[in-house]
């Protein structure tokens, strides 16, 4: 008998799971069961879905990865502005706190607002900073302009990197969820994929064999290794967390 695929296992064990079963069909014809066609085509269908939000998930991380580069960096000024404004030099501590001015209009809860008004709080905060008049000031605090440049880098690296990825997501259209769409496909593959070839396996093996034995080679070989994922996982716990 063909197992079923386990819930337990992480979206990406399932996408890989349900591309390998994909290759399998792929090398037989099955053009005269109609059935057949009809699920590995929803399957696939699925399982490109699942690939898109996994891709999505993954740029999403990486520009959550960017706005925290950023974030940093406001901290950064934050806290140098902050310790300068106490400095015993008059010179420092009074470009310290005509910067300090100027950053408090913004403040450190720029960091803590949606991604696009936070780029634009950065932005303003960038132009104001670049002002002639404080120029002077800028350079008064060591590290002032460093901090500022490492601001502006990563605000842009940001930029670019949101652009791409409101871009992508336009050209893709909205999706479901990876989770969504992971049990949709355990449930294209369990509920139909494995009890219909181990239906037609014994009604007809020598047409259906092959292809039934490959499916619950993939689907055995994937219960196995997530079930050593998760007993190594029991004695060593992952700092995070994969669905």
């Amino acid at each position: 008998m063909i197992p079923k695929l386990i819930s337990q296992s992480r979206t990406t064990e399932v996408d890989t799971a349900s591309d390998n079963l994909l290759a399998a069909y792929k090398k037989g014809s099955w053009d005269n069961d109609a059935y057949l066609v009809t699920i590995f085509t929803e399957l696939e269908t699925e399982s490109n879905q699942l690939t898109t939000a996994i891709n999505r998930s993954k740029a999403e991380s990486n520009l959550d990865k960017k706005d925290v580069a950023r974030d940093e960096n406001v901290k950064a000024l934050n806290y140098l502005l902050v310790g300068s404004i106490h400095h015993p030099d008059t010179t420092i501590k009074t470009a310290a706190e005509n910067l300090f001015v100027v950053f408090s209009k913004y403040g450190l809860k720029m960091t803590q607002a949606s991604y696009s008004t936070e780029s634009a709080l950065i932005d303003s905060l960038l132009e104001d900073l670049a002002a002639n008049k404080l120029q002077a000031d800028i350079a008064a605090v060591s590290g002032c302009a460093e901090i500022i440049s490492k601001l502006q880098a990563t605000q842009n690296d940001f930029k670019s990197t949101y652009f791409a990825w409101e871009e992508k997501k336009a050209q893709e259209g909205l999706t479901l969820c990876a989770t969504d769409i992971k049990r949709k496909v355990l449930s294209t593959v369990n509920e139909k994929i494995v009890v219909y070839l181990n239906g037609m396996r014994q009604a007809n093996e020598a047409l259906y064999g092959e292809l039934a034995q490959t499916v619950s080679q993939i689907i055995s070989d994937n219960n196995e290794a997530v079930k050593k994922r998760r007993k190594k996982e029991e004695v060593e716990p992952e700092l995070s967390i994969d669905e």
